[in-house]
């Protein structure tokens, strides 16, 4: 069994933070890591996205309850996360989608 999609979505609030300066450098494929952030002020649930060190946006509202409790309880390694979508040509808020994976479970 290969990895289980789990969800697609636009990146929320790719606008406001520092995806811009780091935009030449993304691709389709890119690899992407996520972070739970609990101390948002304005999500609870709220979930990182970043590129390296940096913070690309967010999970959508609504896209992160599940995916933000697996992560505040230390299941880090349980979801892959990569770019599946860019186009430059559409509004800012829209132009890079991603896709979350389930990680299979490794034989150990």
């Amino acid at each position: 069994m290969v990895n289980q999609h789990y969800a697609t979505f636009h990146i929320a609030g790719f606008t406001y933070w520092d995806g811009l300066d780091v935009f030449d450098e993304l691709k389709v494929g890119t690899k992407l890591t996520i972070e739970a952030e609990p101390t948002n002020g304005y999500d609870p649930n709220a979930v990182k996205i970043l590129f390296n060190e940096t913070l690309l946006g967010y999970i959508p509202r609504g896209e992160n309850d599940e995916i933000s409790k697996f992560l505040q309880l230390g299941y880090s390694e349980l979801f892959s996360v990569k770019i599946s979508r860019i186009n430059p040509e559409t509004h800012t808020e829209k132009q890079i989608s991603v896709t979350v994976k389930i990680n299979k479970k490794s034989e150990n």
